[in-house]
């Protein structure tokens, strides 16, 4: 029964690798086709806007991509020369997993290099009475370590549009994307808040989102990032759709918009008689006469004696009798040799050897330095701050949504994982623009992707589609299990009971009554037989079977045990 449950089991996973070998042929040769042409991936189609954008960028026209983006040729400053140079490597090309074809995106392709590339916007974005609307797609196609994926849209005035001197300090109005080092992974928004009162420029950084963001690094799968932020001054950070951030420009952001009202003065000084000791010593306090405070925390204790095995007259260490002085060793350099020490073997199985010191205990009368307890001071006034004074900073900006306008789009990056993608930018002022954006681009990757990875079982039902063949296979891994279990139940079992069955066990229908016992008459047995005795004798058969020892007693109260026996013939 073993063998047939080994065969069956080996039929069906011989028709399953069969099936699996039978895929890798139809991948290699699709593989194979492809290379030549032969069979195309699907056809893709660039899209197109469905309504005004400020910039729609999906790279797929190179020709254009020249024109349009402008690589930095600045340095940074501050920092080493020979790393100062935007020198990363930018590149217009598919994805490493592409699934349609012509379907291209720009690439970052070196690590461990500063990188920037910017285009200019079709018209300048003004922070009116319309949302700001940014999307776009990052792809770590290589997972990433360290490094950012986030744009710039860099702040409209003359020192930003001049994109061949693009760099860190390039006036910016909005910080946008996925950042991450080590274990730190970051979905910035950052703005530049310009104070109303004096001009100055100052980061607010939103709060973190809520949701994780570790697998948008190391799936390997393009992401869809969107930043709504509307005039009523609420923000919106979405990523494939999810909202994973969301709050208001004026209370989400640190520092916030607005500075305190009151700050403390700072030229407020502390008096002199001011008491800010919440406790003090008690003046009244005696120490106790009997207080010793020199008195040790530990004493000898005298209850201690010498375990009777303690051997004090032999050493802890002894010099190794098996030491050699080294024949380099100089006297005058290196001093009188001297074997190194090793554990006295004399003291295995002891308590100790050489001087015994008896064992230290707490000193009762030990209490330390004496120090009076504390009290409430008297004249305790509280914690001093200094005084609040009016602001002269303050302001109160309830339109912070009014934010300098944009002039052009960039990625300022540094990165230590290279194949960074990114597709399908877009700036609008209409979510349904963005929308519609995403569903002629992202929406049909992330299905074409999701129809791809979809199972070995999917390409299994795929395959015997298009292979019918197959079926054959299918068949015999289930007919041949099918046909071995039903010979096994029709002919093995009475097989195996006619080769289990003893030659010489009693036969219900036919015997012959013999002095070993009976036999088959078809069975050639002569030395069981007695020529001189009739072996058809039903008397002497009768007599014979009144001396059988039967396990009729068992009945009775036998043991039971063993086979029937008969007695031998007298005769």
């Amino acid at each position: 029964m073993g063998r047939i449950r080994i065969c069956s089991l080996g039929a069906i996973v011989l028709g399953v690798f069969m099936v699996i070998g039978a895929l890798g042929e139809s991948h290699t040769h699709d593989q194979d086709a492809s290379d030549d042409e032969v069979i195309q991936k699907p056809v893709y189609k660039s899209p197109t806007v469905s309504g005004f954008a400020y910039l729609a960028e999906h790279f797929d026209d190179r020709e254009r991509f020249r024109t349009a983006w402008v690589q930095s040729l600045a340095k940074k400053e501050e920092i080493d020369e020979d790393i100062a140079k935007y020198d990363g490597i930018w590149a217009v090309e598919e994805p490493t997993r592409s699934v349609q074809e012509s379907d291209l995106g720009l690439v970052l392709k070196s690590k461990a290099r500063h990188a920037a590339i910017a285009s200019l916007l079709n018209k300048p974005f003004k922070f009116e009475d319309k949302p700001l609307v940014v999307q776009y797609e990052v792809n770590f196609q290589e997972g990433q370590e360290c490094g950012g994926a986030y744009l710039k849209l860099l702040t409209q005035e003359e020192s930003s549009l001049d994109l061949s001197k693009f760099h860190d300090k390039t006036p910016y109005t909005i910080m946008f994307g996925p950042d991450k080092c080590g274990t730190d992974h970051k979905l910035h928004f950052i703005f530049q808040h310009k104070n109303p009162v004096n001009g100055t420029i100052e980061e607010k950084h939103s709060k973190k989102p809520k949701e994780r963001l570790e697998d948008y690094f190391k799936d390997k799968a393009p992401h869809l990032f969107t930043l709504i932020v509307k005039p009523d001054n609420s923000f919106q950070v979405k990523v494939d759709g999810k909202i994973v951030n969301d709050g208001s420009l004026l209370d989400d952001f640190t520092p916030p918009v607005n500075p305190p009202l009151e700050i403390e003065d700072p030229n407020d000084i502390q008096p002199e008689d001011w008491d800010d000791r919440e406790k003090i010593p008690d003046p009244t306090a005696v120490k106790p006469e009997d207080w010793d405070e020199d008195a040790p925390a530990h004493i000898v204790d005298e209850d201690d004696v010498v375990p009777e095995d303690w051997l004090e007259s032999e050493p802890p260490t002894i010099p190794n009798p098996d030491s050699v002085k080294p024949e380099d060793w100089d006297v005058e350099m290196d001093g009188e040799w001297e074997p190194p020490e090793i554990p006295n073997p004399k003291c295995e199985g002891v308590s100790g050897c050489g001087v015994y010191k008896q064992k230290m205990k707490k000193n009762p009368r030990y209490k330390g330095k004496w120090l009076p307890p504390l009290i409430n001071n008297p004249n305790y006034k509280g914690k001093w701050k200094p005084r609040l004074i009016h602001n002269p900073e303050y302001f109160n900006d309830q339109q912070p949504f009014k934010m300098m306008p944009i002039g052009a789009v960039g990625f300022e990056l540094w990165s230590m994982s290279p194949d960074i993608l990114f597709d399908n930018i877009i700036i609008t002022d209409d979510e349904d623009v963005a929308k519609q954006w995403a569903d002629d681009t992202f929406e049909i990757r992330r299905r074409k992707i999701a129809q791809e990875g979809s199972g070995l079982w999917r390409q299994i039902a795929n395959f015997t589609v298009e292979n019918p063949w197959i079926w054959a296979v299918y068949i015999a891994s289930v007919g041949l299990p099918l046909l071995l279990v039903i010979y096994c139940c029709c002919f093995a079992s009475k097989d195996s009971s006619d080769d289990e069955k003893d030659p010489l066990a009693p036969n219900d229908e036919t015997k012959y009554s013999t002095p070993g016992g009976s036999v088959n008459p078809e069975d050639e047995v002569p030395h069981l037989a007695r020529p001189e005795e009739p072996l058809n004798d039903n008397t002497e058969n009768e007599e014979e079977t009144d001396e059988i020892i039967a396990s009729e007693k068992d009945d009775e109260g036998g043991s039971g045990d063993g086979p029937r026996r008969r007695k031998p013939n007298k005769e």
